[in-house]
């Protein structure tokens, strides 16, 4: 493809030794004493010959092909360990294997909900001594936020997710619209107008089915009323006006027509099939969607017909904000090697790793100037389309407890989407009980 590969830090184009290898870090891989006292990661340092990297399967083989080349390049060989493909499976393989004690992965590839719970167990090293703040600088913000649990960092940012808003562009402007809609209001307004036009079944699809998805399109409409669920690491402060307000409009979407009813049903390919065969005005989804637009046999419309803008939110002037997604590089607190265990993990994070992995695999990566990376935004289009949207994410709770929380969540979320309970009885219900789940959580750990 033409590209320079770098190895780690600083262009290393030949195999090199181990002992090369380990040099490579500089005074940031100082010697075993100082990593051991850092709380960097609780292996010897004896100089295992080979790395585990666990991931869920990759099909455009994007992942391989970068393990291939840091083999090529190193002595130190890194083997892919395949995990399941669904988030939750993967998080109850990894956490059943840590809490067992027979974990054999040195590096992981996570989910960005899980560092705090990994860290609160001790399962995850601790990377602030190794990944400083300088470094950190260069990668977008929210993803750096969710790896941080208690003023330290877990995790280095490997690629990113975001809700976004689509839109049919063509019939927005034959409808006399010249731009998206930034409110909810708005949204509703201009699907209804084209609906009347177009005939556009539907004005709005989103993911409202009870599962972390469903969670996260929630939270979306919480947060962009104004409203929160944790204020720090443990106040819970749900129950508000604001977070009210959310739930009020999430619910208006299917009480007054402009989504289906079954949108209490939809993930994100449900929603996805409506929009792309043209039943639907607007679609809420994440990235990888849009290159589905071109698929024929995925879509009936072309990608020039498809816009993409931030989330509406509930009245002008508040911050539009969508739920970070994504995933990042630990390493194990027990890995063999910490010092090559890093040394792969900052290869895979590296510029012009997550340029290939962006092109080849599709997905965004989580450096900021990969944002003006002309070829980046040729190949992806989605990550110049939905910038404003990328830019503006934010992590859902960082908490060690929050995947007891997000279960409730979904649970009254649902219920209030489907209309059996008011927002404001789902909101008292979870104020109590992710309350409790807080308190209980901090005993389990005393």
């Amino acid at each position: 493809m033409g590209r320079t590969w770098v190895s780690g830090r600083g262009g290393i184009a030949r195999k090199l030794s181990r002992r090369e290898f380990l040099k490579v870090g500089g005074a940031g891989l100082a010697g075993a004493a100082i990593l051991g006292s850092s709380g960097c990661g609780g292996g010897q340092g004896g100089g295992a010959e080979e790395i585990v990297f666990s991931f869920f399967p990759d099909p455009s083989g994007s992942v391989q092909a970068l393990i291939d080349r840091f083999n090529e390049e190193n002595e130190v060989q890194v083997r892919l360990r395949e995990m399941p493909a669904d988030s939750g499976q993967h998080f109850d393989q990894l956490n059943t294997e840590f809490q067992s004690g027979e974990i054999n992965i040195d590096v992981i590839g996570g989910d960005v909900i899980w560092p705090a719970q990994f860290a609160a167990n001790g399962f995850i090293a601790d990377l602030s001594d190794r990944f400083t703040e300088d470094e950190r600088g260069a990668f977008l913000p929210a993803p750096i936020e969710a790896n941080t649990y208690e003023g330290r960092i877990y995790g280095v940012p490997w690629y990113t997710d975001a809700g976004m808003l689509y839109y049919r562009r063509d019939l927005l402007e034959a409808a006399g619209f010249s731009r998206p809609p930034g409110t909810w209001d708005e949204l509703k307004q201009q699907a209804r107008a084209v609906q009347e036009q177009a005939g556009t079944r539907y004005g709005y699809v989103f993911q409202g089915a009870e599962y972390e998805g469903g969670v996260v399109n929630a939270l979306e409409y919480i947060w962009n009323s104004g409203g929160d669920v944790l204020e720090g690491e443990d106040q819970v402060v749900i129950d508000s006006p604001e977070a009210r307000r959310g739930l009020e409009i999430q619910r208006s979407m299917v009480s007054e027509g402009v989504a289906p009813e079954g949108v209490s049903q939809y993930k994100e390919q449900e929603s996805a099939t409506l929009f792309l065969s043209g039943e639907a005005v607007f679609m809420r989804n994440v990235p990888r969607m849009y290159a589905l637009a071109s698929d024929p046999a995925e879509s009936n419309i072309d990608p020039g017909q498809i816009g993409i803008a931030a989330l509406p939110v509930a009245e002008e002037g508040l911050q539009s904000y969508s739920s970070l997604g994504g995933w990042n590089l630990f390493m194990n607190a027990n890995a063999r090697d910490p010092d090559a265990a890093y040394e792969f993990i900052r290869f895979m994070s590296d510029p012009e790793q997550q340029k290939f992995r962006s092109i080849e695999g599709s997905v965004l990566p989580s450096r900021q100037e990969l944002y003006e990376d002309e070829d980046v935004l040729q190949n992806v289009r989605v990550a110049e389309l939905g910038q404003d949207a990328i830019q503006n994410t934010r992590p859902r709770p960082v908490s060690p407890f929050y995947s007891d929380m997000s279960l409730r969540m979904a649970e009254q979320f649902i219920q209030s989407l489907r209309g059996d309970i008011p927002p404001e009885e789902a909101l008292a219900t979870l104020q109590g009980q992710l309350e409790e789940v807080i308190e209980q959580g901090r005993q389990q750990r005393a």
